[in-house]
């Protein structure tokens, strides 16, 4: 597992991954060093595929460039069909991190745990507001992440469902009953009136995008989130 994920079980310190989703692409270096300066621990891509999601945004080459400029490690969170078949180019890109979707694969899971650990990199594993936490259960012991998605994936700016909160508390629970390793994800429509209700329920990074983007003082957003 890599010490930047190992770090936040050992600190209990929540961390901020703000989502280039809602970046100015026009300045993405400059965008990408101000959420840095502004305190973020991780930057957090969205790639989605326009299959899985009915959106087109990031594929590794986009990973790798944004590689190039930032200093802090990089989640890839693969919005795609047929994940086994890209983790290898996505890792290759630079991610410190690969998340896919359980939605995504009809029975090969486990596989693509194996093929990203074998690349050298953390796995995650990601869940829809819709799909309870037991799907993916008999996985949990072999991830560094479980993703818990509390929006529908595909696009950036929407609420936070909060039906879908319930489950970071059922994944942090299981978690230290069972002394898993995994780090609590949470991305969908975090801002700072509802981060400190993620936090308690146990989510460890809290990805934000427009809250984040959108907001004028990025170290005040960034702040206000972590808590």
């Amino acid at each position: 597992m890599n010490s930047s994920f190992q770090r936040l079980n050992r600190e209990k310190r929540p961390a901020v991954a703000p989502s280039l989703l809602s970046a100015d692409f026009s300045c993405l270096e400059r965008e990408i060093r101000a959420v840095e300066e502004a305190g973020a621990d991780f930057l957090h891509l969205d790639c989605m595929d326009g299959n899985f999601v009915p959106n087109l945004t990031f594929g590794p080459m986009i990973v790798e460039a944004v590689g190039k400029i930032a200093r802090i490690p990089i989640i890839s969170h693969l919005m795609i069909l047929n994940p086994a078949k890209y983790v290898e180019a996505f890792v290759k890109a630079g991610s410190a991190l690969v998340s896919f979707h359980w939605e995504a694969c009809v029975s090969d899971h486990a596989d693509v745990i194996r093929k990203i650990h074998a690349l050298g990199c953390d796995a995650g594993i990601a869940i829809n507001p819709d799909t309870p936490l037991s799907k993916v259960q008999h996985l949990l012991p072999d991830v560094d992440c479980l993703l818990v998605m509390t929006v529908f994936p595909g696009f950036g700016g929407q609420e936070l469902i909060p039906e879908a909160v319930a489950k970071i508390g059922e994944a942090a629970r299981l978690k230290q009953a069972k002394g898993y390793r995994f780090v609590i994800e949470v991305d969908g429509g975090v801002k700072p009136e509802n981060a400190a209700r993620v936090r308690n329920e146990g989510a460890q990074i809290l990805v934000a995008g427009t809250a984040v983007f959108r907001c004028s003082a990025y170290a005040e957003a960034i702040a206000a989130i972590r808590g």
